[in-house]
């Protein structure tokens, strides 16, 4: 799987770990940032993330900040996205499985390596579920074209 990763300076260590462990696992990674603990935007690296997923360039994104909010509100303005906070691997098989989260965002100051990884595990691995889930994100597709209209 092609996955878009990106985090801020809060996120950059626990991003450099999973970037190690997802190519270990055999994905393809762009890595779109940040290089190091520097202080910086998040909104930047969630909208390059972000862009990459809507586009098609990547299949999944995952996103680190220092816990995970700033990424999920930044990213989520991105038609076509559905970013997912998540700190539990219930809510990562919830977020793929009703949510169809194609943006996964994580939060560094929250998530230890080994919980991190068990997250990203999992919600790569779940599968959208569809039947009464997809009609819910179709609305949501429908939310964003009514106000790209009303802009």
């Amino acid at each position: 799987m092609r996955i878009a990763l990106g985090a801020d300076h809060a996120g950059y260590e626990l991003k450099e770990k999973l970037k190690n462990y997802l190519q270990a696992r055999g994905h393809a990674v762009d890595d779109c940032g940040t290089t190091s603990t520097a202080s910086c935007d998040y909104p930047d690296f969630a909208h390059a993330v972000a862009t990459r997923v809507a586009g098609g360039s990547a299949e999944r994104g995952i996103l680190v900040c220092g816990t995970g909010i700033g990424m999920a509100i930044a990213a989520n303005k991105t038609p076509g996205v559905r970013a997912a906070k998540v700190n539990s691997e219930f809510e990562a098989q919830v977020s793929r499985e009703h949510n169809d989260a194609n943006v996964l965002t994580l939060g560094g100051r929250i998530l230890g390596e080994e919980q991190a990884r068990k997250i990203v595990d999992l919600w790569l691995a779940t599968p959208f579920a569809g039947g009464r889930h997809q009609r819910r994100v179709d609305k949501i597709t429908e939310l964003e074209k009514d106000l790209r209209l009303q802009i």
